[in-house]
């Protein structure tokens, strides 16, 4: 089966077909840069770091371009209060610019313990003025776009394709207008492509308009993305959050340039926490930074990785705990195979293919990480088999770890290449070592009932022994 995507804007899965053979071109929204990345902004771009590395597991070169906001997005993200950015610029009383440096570089550190592989180009908004100047101009010479009181906005009713994308009708498009607002628009639903800036905005360019303006947020994505990928290239992501206005402003902009522009468009659903949608007024925000101070980045990841990128996840310390478990188990397995894997063997391909195969049917199928999870623990337990053998088949070993290695790794990115064992870890290996030893000796001394209820006791929490005529290995076991 080939690759299928669920494209949002056609609302059924398709087949990927790329613009150019063998390469993928792949666009997604990045964050806009006035304080430091957070849970929601995990999810997204996990999602998307496994989505572009399957992509290149399949042979694919793909090139990855994720922008920055660093002007333009107002408060509210529509056309009227205050640039986000400027707003902590002012709080922080530095220079925007500065301030923008420092989140991005918050950010970048964020997601690099987080595993992601960084885009190929990073572009920002400030350093593309010129090209979304031009791309405005455009628009005004066809008569879709208008200057208003030195602001631009994009007419609506001149797209008859408006709304596609998020399903929804101009008609509707009408809460939440403001007066002065209405009189400067020919229709509410009118999008900012230009904004004129009062006197003393710390952030504004030269404009034919009114002299002094800077760019609406809608326009920097067209712009950048057909800028560095063409005018049609492959894929469009971002968070269902941007479906409306964003990525729909983005459709009607393209299509009055006559661009092509993305033939698939992926959106990661939303992050809840405790049931409730994350927000600074609930109380229950949670910053990457926060949260890794409390949890491995690599357990965050995994967390996101279990649940399809279209569904809804709800955090909570629970769910994240149980996570740790199911990964330590799988790296438990990866760090024995290692261990016993003869330096001098390379893996064949031939055993275990079955898994390979399950494995890209379920990413094939809309990237269907939940599916291909579950491949690696029936793996798991196949290798676990294999390790309980009294002279396993080298050549099966290094065919497993290869596996574990290049899926559970390379694509999904929860295995790393060295598996580190935290101080509490060794610890727990302390301690079960010595109650491992502790049964032995009851046993010897025919004090089975001890030793049973050492065992029956450890398995309630979740600790399983084996017994095996090598002596007792003893494992966490899996819990759903």
């Amino acid at each position: 089966m080939p690759l299928q995507i669920y494209n949002s804007l056609s609302g059924k899965k398709e087949d990927f077909n790329p613009v150019h053979e063998g390469q993928a071109s792949l666009y997604v929204c990045g964050p806009t840069v006035y304080g430091d990345s957070h849970l929601g902004h995990a999810k997204a771009y996990v999602s998307f770091d496994i989505i572009l590395r399957y992509l290149r597991y399949c042979g694919l070169k793909t090139f990855y371009v994720q922008n920055i906001t660093d002007v333009g997005h107002l408060i509210g993200d529509g056309d009227e209060g205050e640039d986000k950015l400027l707003k902590k610029a002012r709080e922080l009383e530095q220079e925007p610019m500065a301030v923008a440096e420092y989140f991005s570089r918050r950010h970048f550190e964020a997601m690099d313990r987080l595993g992601l592989i960084r885009p190929d180009i990073s572009p920002r908004a400030t350093g593309h003025i010129t090209e979304q100047l031009e791309a405005i101009e455009q628009l005004m010479e066809q008569g879709l776009a208008y200057e208003s009181n030195g602001s631009v906005y994009f007419e609506i009713n001149k797209d008859p394709k408006y709304g596609e994308l998020s399903n929804r009708e101009i008609d509707q498009m009408l809460g939440g207008a403001r007066v002065d607002v209405r009189k400067e628009k020919r229709h509410p639903g009118d999008f900012a492509l230009w904004k004129r800036a009062e006197p003393g905005h710390l952030m504004r360019w030269r404009d034919p308009f009114s002299g002094w303006g800077y760019p609406g947020w809608h326009t920097e994505c067209v712009v950048m993305s057909t800028r560095y990928l063409g005018d049609e290239f492959d894929i469009h992501g971002g968070g269902m959050d941007l479906k409306f206005p964003h990525h729909e402003c983005e459709i009607s902009q393209a299509r009055g340039l006559n661009k092509p522009f993305a033939r698939k468009w992926i959106h990661t659903n939303m992050l809840t926490i405790d049931g409730q949608k994350m927000s600074k007024s609930s109380g229950n925000f949670v910053t990457l930074p926060e949260l890794f101070k409390n949890f491995d980045p690599l357990m965050v990841r995994y967390f996101i990785a279990a649940s399809h990128y279209r569904s809804v996840v709800d955090f909570n310390e629970t769910v994240l705990r149980s996570a740790e478990v199911s990964l330590k188990r799988l790296h438990q397995t990866v760090q024995k195979l290692r261990e016993l894997k003869p330096n001098e063997v390379e893996p064949s391909g031939k055993k275990f293919e079955e898994f390979r195969r399950r494995f890209c049917q379920a990413m094939d199928d809309d990237f269907s990480t939940p599916l291909a999870l579950a491949t690696l623990f029936d793996l798991n337990r196949e290798a676990n088999n294999l390790l309980s053998e009294k002279n396993p088949d080298p050549e099966a070993v290094a065919d497993a770890e290869h596996l574990f290695s290049t899926l559970g790794g390379d694509v999904l990115g929860i295995i790393p290449e060295s598996i580190q064992t935290s101080q509490s870890e060794q610890h727990m290996n302390e301690v079960m070592g010595v109650l491992v030893e502790l049964r032995a000796s009851l046993r010897k001394k025919k004090d089975f009932e001890s030793a049973d209820l050492i065992r029956d006791h450890l398995q309630k929490i979740g600790i399983v022994f084996k017994d095996t005529q090598e002596g007792t290995t003893w494992e966490i076991e899996k819990n759903n």
